[in-house]
C-alpha cells in the first residue's frame, strides 16, 4: 500500500491536467439544438481519476472490495464528496477519455536511441470459458503466445534502457506482432536501434523501418543462417528481458490483467490505469549501457 503523501502527489498531476483538459474539452463538444443539464459532479474529474490509478497500486486484487472497504472507510478525509460504489463505476468509465489523454501526454517517457519492443497477451477470460464469454463477444479474439493460446487482445509496448514506456498499442489477440509496426503509429519519435524477439523477424518490415531511420534488431531462428551483427547490437539484444520485466510487473503489480471485467469501457480504464500507474513507480526496471565496448568496431557472429 502506497502512502497517502504519494496519493496526494498524484492528485496533484491530475488536478492540474484536468484543469487544462476540461475547459478546452467543453469548447469543442457538438450542439445538436437540445436543452442537456449540466449538473456538475459531485466528485471531481481529478479525484475519479485518481481512484482509479490508485486501485492499480493499493495491492487489492478486486476494485469492489477497495473502494467499499478502503476509500469509503479510510479516505473520507481526501474525498470527502464520496458517491456510492455503482455510480463510481459510472463515472470511471465517463472519464476514459481523459484518462487515456494523460497517458499519451504526460506518462510517455523520451527515446534514448535505444528502445525494445514486445506484445504480451491480455486475456479476459480463461480458455475453458472461452464459448460462454459474452462481455467480449464480437470484440476479442483468440490467439496464440509462446505461453500457449489464449482469448482476449495484445498489448504492444515499446521501452527505453531505463524502462520507461514510449508508446502502447492495443489489437485483438490474433493480430500479428509485427502489424503495429507496419502501420508507423506506435514508432511516433522512435529512432535509433529497435531490439525485439524472433516474431517481429521480416526482411520487408526491417528494410521499411531503416528507410525511415530506424534499425530493427532481432534474433535469428534456429533453421536460419548465421547473420553478422556488431558486439554493441549484441549485448543489447541480450538486454531485452528489461521489457519482459515490464511486462511481468503490469500484470502482477499494476493488475492490467484480470478476468472480472463488466464492459469493453471497464477493460480499457483498467488497462490504461495500470499504464499510468507503472509510470508513477519511481524505481523502474533499468539497464546500464555506458558507450560501445572496446570491441564495438567489430563484428560478432550471431548464433
Amino acid at each position: 500500500m502506497i502512502s497517502n503523501d504519494k496519493v496526494t502527489d498524484i492528485f496533484f498531476d491530475f488536478d492540474e491536467f484536468c484543469n487544462v483538459f476540461e475547459p478546452a474539452f467543453t469548447q469543442r463538444l457538438l450542439e445538436d439544438g437540445k436543452k442537456h443539464r449540466k449538473r456538475a459532479f459531485k466528485m471531481s474529474m481529478s479525484e475519479i481519476i485518481t481512484i482509479t490509478v490508485f486501485f492499480q497500486l493499493s495491492g487489492h486484487r478486486t476494485f469492489k472490495h477497495f473502494y467499499l472497504f478502503y476509500v469509503q472507510k479510510h479516505m473520507k478525509a481526501e474525498f470527502p464528496n464520496i458517491v456510492s460504489y455503482n455510480r463510481f463505476t459510472e463515472l470511471m468509465q465517463a472519464n476514459m477519455l481523459p484518462l487515456v489523454l494523460f497517458m499519451k501526454t504526460r506518462c510517455l517517457g523520451e527515446c534514448t536511441g535505444i528502445s525494445f519492443i514486445d506484445s504480451t497477451p491480455v486475456r479476459v477470460c480463461k480458455n475453458k470459458r472461452i464459448s460462454s464469454n459474452k462481455v467480449f463477444e464480437g470484440i476479442a479474439t483468440t490467439g496464440k503466445s509462446t505461453m500457449g493460446w489464449f482469448h482476449g487482445f495484445k498489448l504492444h509496448i515499446i521501452v527505453n534502457d531505463k524502462g520507461e514506456i514510449l508508446n502502447f498499442v492495443i489489437t485483438q489477440g490474433n493480430v500479428d506482432d509485427r502489424e503495429p509496426l507496419k502501420e508507423g503509429n506506435i514508432l511516433n519519435k522512435i529512432f535509433g536501434s529497435l531490439y525485439a524477439d524472433k516474431g517481429y523477424i521480416s526482411k520487408d518490415l526491417a528494410a521499411m523501418l531503416f528507410d525511415d531511420g530506424l534499425h530493427l534488431v532481432t534474433g535469428i531462428r534456429n533453421n536460419m543462417k548465421n547473420v553478422l551483427m556488431t558486439m554493441r547490437d549484441k549485448i543489447l539484444l541480450r538486454k531485452r528481458s528489461i521489457i519482459e520485466t515490464i511486462n511481468d510487473q503490469l500484470k502482477n503489480i499494476c493488475h492490467a490483467e484480470h478476468s472480472r471485467h463488466r464492459s469493453f469501457g471497464n477493460f480499457i480504464t483498467n488497462l490504461v490505469a495500470s499504464l499510468i500507474a507503472y509510470s508513477f513507480q519511481e524505481k523502474k526496471p533499468a539497464i546500464k549501457f555506458e558507450g560501445q565496448p572496446k570491441a564495438s568496431g567489430q563484428l560478432a557472429l550471431f548464433c
